[in-house]
């Protein structure tokens, strides 16, 4: 089995026991432009070894990481994000962080739902993005990755969407009934914000999502639903950290990486998810 940062860990650091739980989720069932996210996590866990142990001025790894085997992805999407939920939950209860890797976006909707059911209070979702998710369904399916932000907010999940550049009517209509907190990317982008202060009251625990697609495709074009005028590399890393300060991160996601072939992408993902790891504290 493939083990994330696999060339740097002890045999200490990579034991089941270990603070970070890494999932990967090779799903790939309802995309809907481009096509490659089940290669996704197995590419971003390759690019791993070829990570430094030192992120900023931490190391995240000193508190271990473990990778899962991965969920069984067949099946009707109810039960393969049942699955999911099971493993996060698991982590949660046993006071490790759950990372999922995926594959497409809808995952996020077990994690956090397995994430939730442990801690048994509200928390909130920081989501980077150049979509909103917030459809009701997508070409006949509630469990679409254009979708998953409504189910979340349907069942009490606070959100703020940071990048989002491309919407439908639908998803403004819900972003006002639901009271999602976002910037979009224009005003993030050109005025090169890369702090914004969440609402007083936005939960104190958060799950972060990070679709790659958040990012500008000059960054990150091997995702499935390319966006022009997407954030900077920092400057999405720089409005998940900044909304995490005086908040606990108690879980997260990246997901949407197609892998085209370019090492570099691959690397790229593997250092967003190292760099979330240090933005745990």
């Amino acid at each position: 089995m493939s083990v994330f940062l696999d060339s740097e860990l002890t045999a200490q650091e990579r034991q089941p026991a270990a603070r970070f739980q890494v999932i990967p989720m090779p799903l790939e069932r309802t995309v809907s432009y481009g096509s490659g996210t089940a290669n996704g996590p197995a590419a971003i866990i390759s690019a791993s070894s070829e990570l430094e142990r030192i992120c900023g001025n931490s190391e995240p790894c000193l508190g271990g990481i473990f990778t899962q085997s991965p969920p069984d992805c067949t099946g009707p999407l109810p039960e393969v994000m049942e699955r999911l939920a099971a493993r996060t939950e698991a982590a949660t209860r046993a006071g490790q962080i759950p990372i999922t890797l995926g594959g497409e976006h809808s995952l996020t909707y077990g994690a956090v739902r397995g994430v939730a059911r442990a801690l048994g209070q509200s928390i909130g979702l920081v989501q980077i993005d150049a979509h909103a998710d917030l459809r009701v369904a997508y070409q006949g399916e509630p469990h679409s990755h254009a979708s998953v932000m409504h189910l979340l907010a349907n069942e009490g999940v606070r959100l703020a969407q940071f990048g989002a550049r491309a919407l439908c009517q639908q998803e403004q209509t819900s972003r006002q009934s639901n009271k999602v907190f976002f910037k979009d990317a224009e005003e993030l982008v050109t005025e090169n914000i890369h702090a914004v202060d969440l609402p007083d009251d936005f939960p104190e625990l958060v799950y972060v999502s990070f679709d790659v697609d958040g990012l500008d495709p000059s960054l990150m074009p091997a995702t499935g639903t390319p966006v022009p005028g997407g954030l900077g590399y920092y400057q999405a890393l720089h409005l998940v950290e900044h909304a995490l300060k005086r908040r606990r991160c108690v879980g997260f996601d990246v997901v949407e990486l197609a892998p085209d072939g370019n090492a570099a992408w691959d690397f790229t993902a593997a250092q967003i998810v190292y760099r979330l790891m240090a933005a745990c504290g």
